[in-house]
């Protein structure tokens, strides 16, 4: 197998932020469905039937809501469809969607990508401090709910995002807050990402590797990863593990 590039290597790095939903937590799905059944009753109640056509819990999830925050999510989504609701409106969409969310995973539980947590485990064991970071209020109950809380040495939230006035992405505020607190700078972070709005907000960070988790393994999806700045795309984060030269024992 080919060596990957310098750029690549996790050794070269001292520090790993990542994302939580979908690249820590299988709970990308569970967003989704909390989406559509928001959009979708928020749709029905309106006159023209252009604009009623369902939420799509695959592309337009990816598209508009993925990575983002509640109200920049709710707010993209209903744009792209030509709407122009009152703050209110937005508010009350994102809001229901929350309820959901935190409905769903209370009742389902949540789980951790077992490739995801082999790679946590081996950066961890390296001394190699890790942050999660996620645009959501409830990243710190769904990491505890999945047991992997502890691997990290801090945690940027929805909560903290809101305290600090941190844009939502594509802005990089909170990968750049969560490399703060793990006191590296960007340039010596690496940045593990689902979301095409993370992925563009890790580039533009200056974060020294940008990694696209691509857990849809669509058509086009890796290429779409890679125009927003991924340096590197994966299906999964333990094949770093297996890359040479990663210096992360597997």
């Amino acid at each position: 197998m080919t060596a990957p590039a310098p750029a690549h290597r996790l050794s070269a790095l001292r520090a790993v932020v990542c994302d939580t939903d979908g690249v820590i937590t299988d709970t990308a799905p569970t967003h989704a469905t909390a989406w559509k059944a928001a959009f979708d009753a928020h749709l029905r109640t309106l006159a023209d039937p252009a604009a009623r056509r369902p939420f799509d819990a695959g592309g337009d999830y990816l598209r508009y809501v993925d990575g983002r925050s509640r109200l920049d999510g709710a707010a993209a989504f209903l744009a792209a469809r030509g709407l122009h609701p009152s703050p209110a409106e937005t508010r009350a969409v994102a809001t229901e969607k929350e309820r959901l969310f935190t409905e769903l995973i209370r009742e389902r539980g949540v789980r951790a990508h077992p490739g995801t947590v082999r790679l946590l485990g081996a950066l961890r064991a390296a001394g190699v401090p890790l942050a999660a970071a996620s645009a959501s209020r409830h990243a710190r109950e769904v990491l505890a709910s999945a047991r992997v809380l502890d691997l990290f040495d801090a945690v940027v939230d929805g909560v903290d995002a809101a305290r600090l006035r941190l844009p939502g992405k594509p802005d990089p505020a909170l990968f750049l807050e969560a490399a703060r607190l793990l006191a590296v700078p960007p340039a010596d972070c690496a940045v593990l990402e689902d979301a095409l709005a993370g992925v563009e907000a890790g580039r533009r960070g200056g974060f020294g590797l940008v990694v696209g988790v691509d857990r849809a393994a669509g058509p086009g999806t890796a290429d779409a990863l890679r125009a927003a700045g991924a340096d590197v795309v994966v299906r999964d984060p333990a094949e770093l593990l297996a890359a040479p030269g990663a210096g992360v024992p597997s």
